[in-house]
């Protein structure tokens, strides 16, 4: 062995333990599916299952995507499961009640939860109000107003044409909420990683007076981060609608728990320290993959609160540990 190959060693089991654990979550979900698999191998591991899995949680992984853009920023969006319930309740009342067609009450509910996501951004910035505070004032606001407006009674009838491209049409055996997910995903990795306006984003997350020394419009990027925020949460509301046919006044607000914990799991993964979306991705179908499971072996429905909350505890944990140990950098 010659003397220059002893350095080596230690950066390359470095790299190793780096790359481990950018991946880790990853690998716990395939161990999970392993598991659940040899546990179930007649019922789990058929494509049905996960064609299920996939297309029933594409309204959780937009929800989650939402409010990961103002975590990015160092804001919370508590209000989020609040526009997505009011949002397809709205659109069921506008399109079975009032008659609108449906594409005109789908641009109404994301343009209405764009600008809640604006309502929140005015208090939090304006008067100088902490995120927790105004956004679970606008959700708890938002939640009269559905019920206000639903009469406190389920909307059915949802049209159709709303069913069929957000359910009914599959491509490769899923349905096509899946990929809609999966496209609000991928194109949110491109703007953080690739536009000035995602580094900008990442920029105040990381420190906020630095980003304003650096001649960065911190307000801007707040303001703009939770616009996203309501409007992608708007448009949970849209596939939640699609994917039921109907809006209940109240259910929708419990996925409010399970997306801040897939996000704070992502923050473990692919970029360890920082929220992002490939990692938010794979954190709601860890998530769901636990929970299906679970249900199969026949366990009771509050083991599912306890899986959440207790995910959404670790989750943040993790995230907070990892984060400490991250240079301060993007990469």
């Amino acid at each position: 062995m010659s003397a220059t190959d002893t350095p080596s060693r230690p950066l390359a089991s470095l790299d190793i333990k780096k790359e481990v654990e950018r991946y880790a979550l990853v690998l716990g979900w395939i161990f999970l599916i392993a598991i659940f698999g040899l546990l179930l191998p007649d019922t789990f591991l058929t494509w049905r299952t996960f064609s299920s899995m996939l297309g029933s949680q594409a309204v959780l992984v937009v929800l989650a995507l939402g409010i990961l853009i103002p975590l990015t920023s160092g804001d919370f969006d508590l209000s989020a499961a609040s526009i997505l319930v009011f949002g397809s309740m709205f659109l069921a009342v506008s399109n079975v009640q009032w008659g609108w067609p449906v594409g005109l009450s789908v641009v109404a509910v994301v343009l209405i939860g764009l600008i809640a996501g604006l309502v929140n951004a005015f208090f939090v910035l304006f008067f100088r109000i902490h995120s927790l505070i105004v956004t679970l004032g606008i959700g708890t606001f938002l939640n009269g107003m559905t019920l206000w407006i639903s009469n406190s009674r389920t909307v059915s009838g949802v049209s159709m044409e709303l069913v069929e491209i957000v359910v009914i049409q599959r491509l490769f055996g899923v349905p096509l909420a899946f990929y809609y997910g999966l496209l609000v995903a991928l194109v949110m990795w491109y703007m953080l990683e690739f536009t000035i306006s995602g580094r900008k984003l990442l920029f105040v997350g990381r420190g906020r007076e630095v980003a304003r020394l650096n001649g960065v419009p911190v307000e801007r990027v707040r303001a703009i981060a939770f616009g996203i925020s309501g409007g992608l949460s708007g448009l949970a509301g849209v596939l939640y609608a699609g994917m039921t046919g109907s809006a209940d006044p109240t259910s929708g607000l419990q996925l409010l728990l399970p997306a801040f914990a897939a996000a704070f799991l992502g923050a473990t993964a692919i970029y360890p320290g920082r929220f992002n979306p490939i990692g938010t991705l794979v954190g709601v179908y860890f998530l769901i993959t636990g929970i299906t499971g679970l249900t199969m072996l026949g366990a009771d429905a509050y083991v599912q609160s306890l899986f959440y909350g207790g995910a959404l505890v670790v989750a943040v944990s993790l995230s907070q540990l990892v984060r400490q140990r991250q240079p301060q950098h993007f990469a």
